[in-house]
């Protein structure tokens, strides 16, 4: 079969689910045209791979966007393989507890309610301008402290940084330069204060085995993370309830399918596309040898229609699908930090969304983005009550 191009954030941008069809199906572990790498479309080689730093480390790059630049292995925890990432990544787990989390309902349910209120549902709007962008913002703000007037700034940066994990330009390259400055004074501040208030900053300060490199990761890490891909899935699942008004009918009807139905969101959006790892020794992945020092990117936006998982019906959208083992959030050591809080979030917004628009209209216009990290969902025009 032809080998579909997936370092083209082109094909990313084009319905790419026929072809990651066609690879999981006759190719699942596959050498790219350019021969700079492989990839792995099942799932269970997926989970294999997550589950097994020893032989598939992140030392060397996780990103498409990797292969273009030099990788030191330090620039954030997604870089770092244990035992180093147990002892990094349980300094931020204080903050994304079940408890912690829990926590932030209310302040969240105060942010989606300002949000909404301030749209004019009879106005045609972009929802990623006036929706699916502020509120992840807003709550990844209050959780590094960060001050109303300063978010504008913070969501050009987190655009800027996230866009370079495709296309490292100089321009974003100063944005990633300007929020670490902005951070470090930050972290500065934090540590000479008493009496610090309780947020991802303080408890990153709080423990001198961390370099300042690395809390500066972390402050990056958190920014894209707990805003980007919660955005896209919020934008997501906007369009794929209303390409779907029988399902969305269903939640309307019953809120407490709602949690579910995130579930599937994730699954059929993938947020998060694709992340790679490099083998340490040779391995093999659905019958094909691959050596050492391979570099193989995991798609999961594959992994999550795969068949043998999801059943014959796997390329369906259903808001009742349980269990639902889809690795949106990844899997193993890198399990995503914020996923918690990014189902918390969607679970509040499409609950009050659906509770005052539930026959909102996508508009003509929708535009993707060009990403091989994110199904990034650029443009969303929608008339919340039509």
């Amino acid at each position: 079969m032809d080998i579909p191009d997936v370092e083209d954030p082109e094909f990313w941008q084009h319905d790419p689910d026929a072809a990651l069809a066609g690879l999981r199906r006759d190719c699942p572990v596959a050498r790219q045209p350019s021969g700079r790498f492989w990839t792995v479309a099942r799932h269970d080689d997926i989970v294999t791979m997550s589950k097994d730093p020893a032989a598939y480390t992140s030392s060397k790059g996780v990103l498409i966007g990797d292969l273009k630049r030099t990788v030191t292995g330090t620039e954030s925890i997604l870089y770092v393989d244990p035992p180093r990432h147990v002892a990094m990544r349980r300094i931020v787990n204080r903050g994304f507890t079940v408890r912690r989390v829990a926590e932030l309902t209310p302040v969240i349910e105060r942010i989606v309610t300002g949000v909404l209120d301030a749209i004019d549902p009879a106005q045609p709007v972009d929802a990623v301008d006036v929706l699916c962008a502020p509120v992840p913002l807003l709550v990844i703000a209050h959780m590094l402290g960060v001050p109303a007037e300063d978010l504008p700034t913070f969501r050009m940066w987190s655009d800027a940084i996230a866009i370079a994990a495709t296309d490292a330009t100089d321009p974003r390259a100063m944005a990633a330069v300007d929020f670490f400055v902005y951070f470090n004074a930050k972290l500065d501040a934090r540590q000479s204060e008493s009496e610090p208030p309780p947020d991802l900053l303080t408890a990153l300060t709080a423990d001198s085995d961390l370099t300042r490199a690395e809390q500066l990761g972390f402050c990056m890490s958190l920014l894209v993370a707990g805003n980007e891909t919660t955005r896209h899935l919020i934008a997501g699942g906007l369009v794929a309830l209303a390409e779907h008004p029988r399902q969305r009918a269903m939640l309307v009807d019953d809120a407490a399918l709602i949690p579910v139905a995130v579930e599937e969101m994730l699954r059929w959006i993938t947020p998060i596309v694709a992340m790679a790892r490099t083998t340490t020794c040779p391995v093999t992945l659905s019958g094909t040898a691959v050596g050492a020092d391979e570099y193989l990117v995991m798609l999961y936006a594959a992994a999550n229609r795969d068949e043998t998982v999801f059943g014959s019906d796997a390329d369906r959208f259903d808001v009742t699908r349980s269990p639902n083992p889809h690795l949106a959030f990844g899997i193993g050591e890198h399990f995503c930090l914020g996923a918690q809080l990014a189902r918390l979030e969607a679970k509040i917004v499409f609950t009050e969304v659906l509770r005052r628009w539930p026959d909102y209209r996508v508009l003509d216009g929708v535009r993707m983005g060009a990403s091989t990290l994110l199904r990034e969902t650029a443009e969303l025009p929608i008339l919340f009550r039509p």
